[in-house]
């Protein structure tokens, strides 16, 4: 039974997984709108929301965790100044998921997912 045991498995290794979304995770922050499958695009939204959370908090400590998990001192660094910044007066919710088309070569279905824009 798979009680109580959340995210999804992708057909992957739990290290591929990581890397996978450590990846995405780094492409989202630093073009802010990638394109991936529904599955990824779902279980990527979880993990986005979680480090803006962390990098609302702006201390040290938070931003020596979002640099072990992302590994880019360039995304790290967008993340705390600019990202932080616009989602400040929000509690959660920082990306959208969009349906897209399905893939030409296995017809999965695909989804734009993006941080918000924040209108002041």
């Amino acid at each position: 039974m798979r009680h109580r045991k959340s995210g999804r498995k992708l057909n992957r290794s739990p290290s591929h997984r990581k890397a996978l979304f450590r990846n995405q995770l780094q492409q989202l922050i630093e073009h802010e709108r990638i394109c991936t499958t529904d599955a990824k695009a779902k279980e990527l939204r979880r993990l986005a929301d979680k480090i803006i959370t962390l990098a609302k908090r702006g201390d040290l400590h938070s931003r020596r965790l979002a640099f072990a998990f992302l590994r880019s001192k360039k995304a790290t660094a967008k993340l705390f100044d600019d990202l932080a910044k616009r989602f400040d007066s929000r509690t959660c919710g920082y990306t959208r998921i969009y349906k897209y088309k399905n893939r030409r070569g296995d017809n999965a279905p695909l989804s734009l997912i993006e941080f918000i824009k924040e209108e002041k």
